[in-house]
């Protein structure tokens, strides 16, 4: 075994070799060693064995299938799996209580971002709200550079800044082309979904113009059995009298999907005010209930038949179209258990007596339908906070806060939002857990998409509708603070803010899997001259897939700045000069992980003697190099 210290990887998971060694678990004889164009031995997956192994299941060219196909899918596919040569740096000036927050803001694409977050937050996430374009023929909708090709794309990966990126729209002129907007939809969830945990959820919100597809993606990647509902929320208060067609559409859809079939919802919470005991029954507050049933006569006959009230001998027929709930002999019993309640008027219906003692569950069914919150509440959250209508539609916090309630309902669950747009979801998280006092964690990814010059935004010095969303949020966050919170609520209004950039290594274009890690740093100093100490430090926890919200210390130890991330869960030194004095001192805190600057040791002699010292001082120490 060499005693050279491993370098880290600098990229972003590869998720098609990911996808091999799954394929590899289930059938290993069907992933063998084949030397790729570029003369190196790499595992592949033997297609021919494989369709040996699935033989009873293989569809074959032609046949006819049910599936959803368009042009580009299979250029976003090898998108969605191809790994970055990205990273983020941290934005301190930006943040809100950068050293204590539990909370993200990314800036920058979110493809790009939900890579970056693959190994950190693989399997964590409880809970994915999103709400992107809708297709309507005038927003923007992707920011991507794949359509010519996936190698394209490989190519491009580390080599484009956001100035240079072209931006895509999909103006009302092309004719709202469905695949434009699949292309930009399907490979962020195919990398969505590798964040979410067992129990977790994925919310989208959409209206006609592109449910239908969002349903079909989504069948195919999260699968169909994972389907929870399809929300109707009744968005639109008011009737749309510029209607061109006569029809107000007053309502979108909010689509769930689960990542395990087994997931559900929790439901809401009981309404006490219903029970009451007007007629002070022994047996304690009830609420009336409806007992029509469901089905017609011939459906149904021995649900169609008379009740006849035992005092007043009134006959109530049943209704032909749904008969009662019970049969004959229930509802004699019922009635002679006085659970039966009989109109004053001729012209009622007998209703139901539900007791509380016997709902022995505190919680009833979520509805599909919601219909108690509206577009219109959105504009007034950001209204109240800006005096002025700076985001067109914003989606209000009580609809979001309801849909949180559903799923992320224990301390430390991660809501994640990569269209932010104004930054609802993460207003609505911290007002979540101010009232509830469950001290949940979001992350929000939103584009640094231009606001234009005139818009309502741009009067508030606003470049970006990223900058827009981190000031709601700041802004947000104060006015929660300032009014009343449960007692266990940690006050956390804060967000680390992290962009997005090229790597921070110098004239590294290349493509990561082609790429030797021995040969990601020359002889010389390789790191860009604008990158800081602290931009190296998240490269690096985003490369070990440390938590990036761990605090982060600092300290001058040996005339050197040495970095400790969550106690001793990952010490850094990228100084240069490093001598075997400080890499003993280091060794003996025993960090779990250590990493320094492969240039940055004094001599040859101290670099190759780091691995030994921890080897005798600290062995369990992870040692790497960038």
């Amino acid at each position: 075994m060499t005693d050279e210290i491993e370098t880290l990887k600098m990229h972003s998971p590869d998720l098609t070799q990911d996808n091999i060694a799954k394929i590899r678990t289930l059938f290993p004889g069907c992933v063998t060693e084949a030397r790729g164009e570029d003369g190196k031995l790499s595992l592949k997956v033997d297609f021919d064995q494989l369709r040996q192994e699935l033989s009873d299941s293989i569809v074959e060219g032609p046949q006819e299938r049910y599936h959803l196909d368009w042009p580009g899918k299979r250029e976003a596919l090898i998108t969605a799996n191809a790994p970055i040569a990205k990273t983020l740096r941290p934005c301190r000036e930006e943040s809100v209580d950068f050293d204590t927050t539990k909370n993200l803001f990314i800036e920058g694409d979110n493809l790009e971002a939900l890579k970056l977050l693959q190994e950190t937050y693989l399997g964590k996430v409880k809970l994915i709200y999103i709400d992107p374009p809708y297709n309507t023929g005038n927003d923007f909708i992707y920011h991507d550079k794949f359509v010519e090709s996936g190698s394209f794309y490989l190519n491009k990966t580390n080599q484009i800044d956001f100035e240079e990126n072209k931006l895509v729209s999909n103006p009302l002129s092309d004719g709202r082309y469905h695949s434009n907007w699949l292309n930009m939809m399907f490979p962020r969830l195919i990398v969505s979904r590798n964040l979410l945990c067992d129990g977790g959820v994925i919310l989208i919100s959409c209206d006609d113009v592109e449910c239908h597809n969002i349903r079909k993606i989504c069948d195919e990647i999260f699968g169909v059995s994972n389907f929870i509902a399809q929300f109707v929320w009744k968005a639109r208060q008011f009737t749309d009298t510029r209607a061109k067609t006569n029809v107000s559409t007053d309502h979108e859809y909010i689509v769930a999907y689960s990542k395990s079939g087994d997931t559900t919802l929790h439901g809401v919470k009981r309404d006490e005010n219903k029970f009451a005991n007007p007629d002070s029954d022994p047996r304690g507050p009830w609420m009336s209930r409806s007992i029509l049933g469901l089905a017609t006569q011939s459906q149904r006959p021995n649900l169609h038949y008379d009740i006849v009230e035992p005092l007043t001998s009134r006959v109530f027929p049943p209704s032909p179209a749904s008969g009662w709930r019970y049969s004959k002999e229930k509802m004699d019993s019922l009635i002679k258990e006085g659970c039966i309640i009989f109109p004053k008027k001729d012209d009622g219906r007998p209703r139901e007596k539900k007791f509380r003692k016997d709902m022995t569950s505190e919680m009833i069914a979520f509805r599909s339908v919601i219909d108690d919150v509206f577009t219109a509440d959105g504009t007034k959250d950001l209204r109240d906070l800006f005096s002025d209508d700076v985001f067109p539609f914003p989606k209000p916090v009580k609809l979001i806060r309801s849909l949180i309630e559903q799923v992320a309902d224990e301390p430390e669950d991660i809501i994640l939002d990569f269209f932010a747009g104004s930054g609802t979801t993460a207003n609505a998280t911290i007002d979540l857990s101010a009232i509830d006092g469950i001290n949940r964690h979001v992350i929000s990814i939103q584009l640094p998409e231009k606001i234009s010059e005139g818009e309502a935004s741009d009067k508030f010095g606003f470049k970006s509708i990223a900058d827009l969303s981190k000031e709601r949020i700041r802004r947000a966050g104060e006015k929660i603070l300032e009014g009343e919170s449960h007692p266990d609520w940690n006050k956390d209004v804060g967000f680390r803010v992290l962009k997005i950039d090229s790597s921070n290594m110098a004239d590294t274009f290349y493509t990561p899997d082609q790429t030797a890690q021995g040969n990601l740093l020359a002889s010389i100093d390789n790191i860009k001259l604008d990158r800081t100490p602290e931009d190296l430090l998240f490269q690096v926890l985003i490369d070990w897939g440390v938590d990036l919200t761990y605090p982060i210390t600092r300290e001058t130890l040996d005339g050197k700045t040495v970095f400790s991330v969550a106690g001793t869960a990952l010490m850094a030194c990228f100084d240069n000069g490093v001598d075997e004095a400080l890499v003993k001192k280091l060794a003996e805190r025993k960090p779990m992980r250590i990493v320094f600057k492969d240039t940055g040791f004094k001599d040859d002699a101290t670099k190759i003697n780091v691995r030994q010292i921890f080897k005798a001082l600290s062995p369990d120490t992870e040692v790497k190099a960038i």
